[in-house]
């Protein structure tokens, strides 16, 4: 596993820590606020790795696509990337 695979998985398994602290917070019907608070820090963490994976297929696998010969290959990956974004548009 190389070194930026390590750190993805060591941020998401912190965010699964906090999951469970929220889940404990639900639990012991702590203040609304605080539990709210500490989903959209949850929420902050995993686009910090959705955006780390995104950079890493960008310059791995849709790179090689796009230089290749190939272009339905291409194409592909181009609409595969179109469509992450256009589902979040919705």
């Amino acid at each position: 596993m190389d070194e930026e695979t390590k750190q993805i998985v060591n941020r998401l398994k912190s965010i699964e820590g906090h999951v469970r602290g929220v889940e404990k917070m639900v639990e012991d019907d702590a203040y609304c606020i605080d539990i709210v608070n500490q989903i959209s820090a949850i929420q902050a963490a995993l686009s910090k790795v959705s955006a780390i994976i995104l950079d890493r297929h960008l310059h791995t696998c849709v790179t090689t696509a796009i230089r290749g010969d190939d272009p339905n290959e291409r194409e592909r990956v181009i609409d595969e990337i179109m469509g992450v974004f256009t589902t979040k548009l919705k």
